[in-house]
């Protein structure tokens, strides 16, 4: 089966639906949505065990039978870019889906920096007034956290005009503009994120456990699960608010408790809740901006971020898609000297990833952040740093899409000689002409500010007057780093360590 529907909860989901013999679809489906081209069309829904159900679409049919739990699944054929088109079911009764298009369709899922909508990106006035694209359609997964499967949501699809852009996602929206303005195709978006939301929400439960590596973290919320009152909480917060007004309301109402049990950290809520309800549903892939949450394990990412990629396609049934990701941007106050930080170690998990799993790609974005802001408005160029990927490797264009990768080191004398992947016409800096960022360290494993040149296309040297004999180079490894390597074709260069020393985050699991 293309994802996990044969549970108790799903069960009791559908009795009504059979009983009363209903055809009834996850609102991925409707009027105005669009499908992907150029891909078999994966369409299922629910109606009364074993009838007959047919779909047609622009001169192509596809017949299936519905099951013993009413769920039917069929594929129609292959479709060119166009529209619009309706989508005809038949079973015990007839639905029709109105202006349907055929182009490109992409989930835009992860936390806050996904879910920041254009209404607060840079210049969301001038942004808004510009959004008038009737073949670009939006649609968002409300936010539902639950550890039962669910096959409906509130939501549907909406043509991209200066009104419904302002609550989408900026990031997603940006994204796919920039899309449909360079294909000249339907774009279609799927925006299902959350802030705050923890990586191993995406996950299901079963395979978390299955795994073996999340045992304390599942551990922790079973216990959570069985103490918490949430209207016991809720009660105490009456009487904080009840004192507070007493007291002349002096200083901020105390803020309502939310359920941590459906809310967007316990693990599977997410993935039950938001995404459930679209897995299947024919996409060309998915771009990904999180991690924020879970920069305090950033270890356990290393792991549980491919897992969660390699999960969603194997419940999606549709081999390795594409998924690409934004990498944690600069945040919190510059350092003046080298030092542990998680968020470094966060985006190294991120980069480790790429190695990982195939057709993954990664956003660097560590000089578009803001120190005092974890959700920087500039979503823009974010957005197009994302787009590079799919356009060079899925849609055939010839431009720059990765950042400057670490390569190699070989130590020569009181030298470390560093070379690089991906680095365009050249290495190359922004803002001042010195190469910016890099420390370096001896047997000592004390990091030091480092002197650093380019001797190359491909190559930096990096030096220390203190340290004689160093074993170790580090770039732009902090929360906030101050760095200018990028390539010539202003892409910054991949924040790397040459040494595997342990982090901060190395024991960190729940």
């Amino acid at each position: 089966m293309i994802h996990r529907l044969m549970t108790l909860a799903v069960m009791t989901f559908l009795l009504p639906m059979v009983a009363h013999a209903e055809l009834k679809f996850s609102p991925i489906f409707g009027d105005s949505m669009v499908i992907q081209r150029d891909m078999p069309i994966h369409v299922w829904g629910w109606t009364s065990p074993g009838t007959a159900v047919a779909a047609t679409i622009a001169g192509h049919s596809a017949e299936a039978t519905a099951d013993a739990m009413g769920r039917f699944d069929l594929k129609l054929d292959a479709l060119p870019a166009g529209g619009p088109h309706e989508m005809v079911i038949e079973a015990d009764e007839r639905r029709v889906f109105k202006n349907v298009l055929v182009g490109e369709v992409w989930v835009c899922s992860g936390q806050s920096n996904m879910g920041f909508t254009v209404s607060r990106s840079n210049d969301p006035d001038l942004e808004s007034l510009t959004a008038k694209y009737p073949n670009l359609r939006l649609i968002s997964v409300p936010q539902v956290g639950t550890q039962e499967p669910q096959n409906d949501f509130n939501g549907k699809w909406e043509d991209c005009t200066p009104e419904s852009v302002k609550e989408f996602s900026a990031v997603g929206y940006f994204f796919g503009r920039q899309l449909h303005q360079t294909l000249d195709v339907p774009v279609g978006l799927i925006d299902n994120a959350w802030g705050g939301s923890a990586a191993e929400a995406w996950v299901p439960r079963d395979v978390l456990e299955s795994d073996g590596k999340y045992g304390e973290l599942l551990e922790r919320w079973d216990t959570l699960a069985k103490t918490y009152d949430h209207e016991a909480e809720v009660a105490k917060w009456k009487d904080r608010v009840a004192k507070w007004k007493e007291n002349g309301k002096k200083g901020r109402q105390p803020a309502a408790p939310k359920d941590a049990l459906t809310g967007q950290h316990r693990p599977a809520n997410l993935y039950n809740g938001v995404l459930n309800p679209i897995i299947g549903y024919t996409i060309r892939g998915a771009i990904w901006y999180q991690g924020e949450t879970n920069a305090s394990r950033a270890y356990q990412y290393r792991d549980l971020f491919p897992l969660m990629i390699q999960t969603w396609r194997d419940d999606w049934g549709q081999g390795d898609f594409p998924f690409y990701w934004v990498q944690l941007a600069d945040y919190r106050q510059e350092s003046a000297e080298p030092g542990d930080s998680d968020w470094a170690e966060l985006r190294e998990a991120q980069t480790m990833t790429m190695s990982r799993l195939p057709a993954t790609g990664q956003a660097v974005i560590t000089d578009l952040g803001e120190a005092s802001d974890i959700h920087p408005k500039n979503k823009q160029d974010v957005a197009k740093r994302l787009a590079r990927w799919p356009l060079a490797n899925l849609y055939g264009y010839n431009i720059p899409y990765q950042s400057p990768t670490f390569r190699s080191v070989t130590i020569e004398g009181n030298k470390a000689v560093v070379k690089f992947d991906h680095v365009g016409g050249g290495l190359d800096t922004f803002d001042v002409n010195k190469p910016i960022g890099f420390t370096i360290a001896g047997e000592d494993k004390k990091f030091v500010p480092a002197n650093a040149k380019i001797v190359g296309k491909d190559t930096i040297e990096v030096t220390a007057d203190s340290v004689e004999a160093p074993v170790a180079v580090r770039f732009a490894w902090a929360d906030n780093p101050v760095a200018n390597m990028q390539s010539s074709s202003g892409l910054p260069m991949t924040p790397f360590r040459t040494d595997d020393w342990p982090g901060m985050t190395a024991g960190s699991v729940k």
